[in-house]
């Protein structure tokens, strides 16, 4: 019903724009648009963020890929992203010992009753096995997989009538489909027990790079217990010194693009929150249920890209994002200046010759600015571009890392870490 009233209400809000300013000018019309789509931000964060369960997780996955939302509906999306409230002890404890099929008290000598996590499909709470070990549990909220299909459908429908979605709708079952499937894969406790068997085992020789172990006797579908890695959040982390704070940064870079080249399947969801670390630059890895595969050829063509980009080949870069489905197959000139001058603004903090010497200071970092400032210049040129749903967890990976290592206020040079994954 929530969601039946949000839809209505947009769909009054997008037509009463559209007659008001049928006869106005193209600025006129513009700004009221900004106005609207501001609006219509708001009131579907607000919406979703009274709902618990999948339709709030729909929202969180919707504002990590900013670039298939306006700004405006972007922003107001992002406060979604924070903890949400807690879910009683007493269903917490039925779910348990519904998916368990045991009593609490048997399958744990000592189970925390307050969660020190938790968000929109589950939370999680400290324990103690029988034999002694320590663990974290994982409980999924009671029905939150039941509706998350039709959840979306109606987020969609939303957007789609606030004319939040201008694109084709080929590409919008695409980008749906995309996060219907993240949608589902987070969901499923099974899946992501497997997902960190995989990935324990393949940084299993990566020092100082940690990933829980699954306890199996203890976890089902919707109950994922797990050996107890605790560190520092990332704020702390970013009071440590730079040479403490330069490991954090090598080991988030190798986790990131080591799974992508050399496993072709990524942890895609970089959320601060997932991560925790330790003052010898340790860093701990959680929620290894956002994972995305990709086939080789998919994996040549973004190293590919990275190379043509590294090297400002801007005529080979161009026919790269047309495979990528990123620029559209058209007659329309785009300058090779456009490329280049974003270039310069997104290869700056790799500390890619010519565009940085030595080493990029990210907590002073200008970069998003930059960005934002550049598309203002630029938007004569984006109707040739467009979002792709091969790129999209690419894409929430790399800025949600990009952000880390902002928060973390780190001096690095990168330059040789990409050397590692790219010949250029």
């Amino acid at each position: 019903m929530k969601l039946a009233g949000m839809t209505a209400s947009i769909a009054g809000k997008a037509a009463k724009n559209s007659l008001k300013h049928l006869s106005s000018d193209e600025e006129k019309r513009l700004e009221a648009r900004s106005a609207l789509m501001q609006d219509v931000g708001v009131q579907i964060a607000e919406t979703l963020g009274e709902m618990k369960g999948a339709v709030m997780k729909v929202g969180q996955i919707a504002s990590q890929y900013k670039d298939v939302f306006p700004p405006e509906v972007a922003t107001a999306l992002e406060k979604l992203q924070k903890d949400a409230p807690p879910m009683p002890y007493g269903q917490i404890r039925a779910q348990v010992e519904r998916e368990l099929k045991a009593p609490i008290a048997e399958l744990f000598t000592q189970f925390e009753e307050a969660p020190f996590a938790a968000a929109s499909i589950g939370q999680v709470h400290r324990a103690v096995l029988p034999s002694g070990q320590r663990v974290v549990v994982k409980v999924q909220y009671p029905d939150v997989d039941e509706n998350c299909d039709s959840d979306l459908k109606q987020v969609r429908m939303a957007l789609k009538i606030a004319g939040v979605l201008n694109m084709s709708k080929q590409l919008q079952e695409q980008l749906f489909n995309e996060i219907r499937q993240s949608l589902h894969d987070e969901l499923d406790y099974v899946k992501e027990a497997h997902n960190l068997q995989v990935f324990g085992a393949f940084h299993a020789d990566d020092e100082g790079l940690i990933i829980p172990k699954v306890i199996s006797s203890h976890s089902s579908k919707r109950i994922l217990t797990l050996t107890e890695e605790m560190g520092e959040p990332l704020a702390v982390a970013a009071t440590w010194d730079n040479d403490i704070k330069q490991k954090i940064a090598k080991r988030l870079f190798h986790f990131s693009a080591g799974q992508l080249f050399g496993l072709y399947r990524m942890h895609c969801d970089p959320h601060p929150g997932n991560f925790a670390f330790r003052t010898d630059g340790s860093v701990v890895a959680y929620d290894f249920g956002g994972i995305r595969s990709y086939s080789d050829s998919e994996v040549q063509l973004f190293r590919r890209f990275a190379k043509h980009a590294l090297k400002g080949d801007v005529t080979a870069l161009e026919q790269d994002l047309i495979a990528l489905d990123i620029r559209r197959d058209d007659d329309k000139v785009v300058p090779g200046e456009f490329y280049k001058e974003w270039l310069e603004i997104g290869l700056k903090p790799l500390s890619i010759e010519p565009y940085q010497q030595g080493p990029f200071d990210f907590g002073s970092s200008q970069t998003h600015h930059e960005a934002i400032a550049q598309m203002r210049t630029s938007l004569k040129y984006f109707g040739q571009f467009q979002p792709s749903a091969t790129t999209m967890m690419l894409d929430r990976t790399i800025s949600g890392q990009y952000w880390n290592l902002v928060n973390l206020g780190v001096v690095i040079d990168l330059s040789p870490l990409v050397a590692e994954y790219i010949d250029y």
